[in-house]
């Protein structure tokens, strides 16, 4: 399994955009992989957001993690956020998460960034015990809120 970063003209980008078309599905999207990949695109061309995979050896993708960049006023710096991390079902329990998940701590930690956060359900208790294992800890003391515009 390879890990590595996929630019929006990696030959890998539409291999990315099917799993991550999957990841959409698996949170109760419907399929658009034309969609999803011309996104996918638009992100990664405007640096909105970085993308790593784990590919095999005949370069499929079997898991992905993605981050943006946001500034971080008050310290002067950047802070990181994981908006996504996804491995195709029959691929789980192999390591692949850990790896992406570490992955992508070195290069916050490379960047110079002051923290890298990110979000899950409060019961996705896989995901809660692997981002602890990675060194994450709950943030009490805030409380996350949204607007939304569209549905």
């Amino acid at each position: 399994m390879t890990i590595l970063p996929i630019a929006a003209d990696h030959p890998a980008v539409g291999e990315v955009a099917a799993v991550f078309d999957e990841y959409r599905c698996h949170y109760g999207r419907s399929p658009a992989l034309a969609a999803t990949q011309t996104w996918l695109v638009e992100q990664l061309s405007g640096r909105r957001m970085a993308l790593i995979a784990a590919l095999d050896e005949a370069g499929r993708c079997r898991g992905l993690i993605t981050t943006t960049v946001m500034p971080a006023s008050l310290a002067l710096g950047t802070a990181w956020s994981i908006r996504d991390l996804y491995v195709v079902a029959d691929h789980r329990r192999r390591g692949i998460a850990s790896r992406l998940l570490q992955h992508a701590v070195e290069d916050a930690r490379n960047a110079g960034a002051l923290r890298l956060s990110l979000q899950t359900e409060p019961d996705n208790v896989a995901a809660l015990a692997l981002y602890a294992a990675a060194g994450f800890q709950p943030v009490e003391a805030l409380a996350l809120l949204n607007r939304t515009f569209v549905s």
